[in-house]
């Protein structure tokens, strides 16, 4: 979680967006089989616009790093 201290995101917000209907994304191709990076995309509790990257591994989610979305990022998860 250090990835996520330097953006100064908290694990309660990186929960949040997964409970609040987050749009999800695939990345990338993981370096080995099952573990792929996707992204969540979405609102915290309080309006915070976060994106979240995770690998998805026995339907759970490693968290990657979460970070504030940028405008460009802002404006596709707005439209979609």
């Amino acid at each position: 979680m250090l990835k996520n201290i330097k953006h100064h995101v908290t694990q309660d917000e990186v929960e949040e967006i997964f409970f609040n209907h987050p749009k999800y994304r695939f990345i990338e191709l993981g370096n080995k089989s099952g573990e792929d990076i996707y992204s969540a995309s979405g609102q915290t509790n309080v309006g915070r616009y976060l994106v979240v990257f995770f690998i998805s591994k026995n339907n759970l989610a490693l968290i990657i790093g979460a970070r504030d979305m940028d405008s460009r990022e802002r404006r596709r998860y707005e439209r979609e």
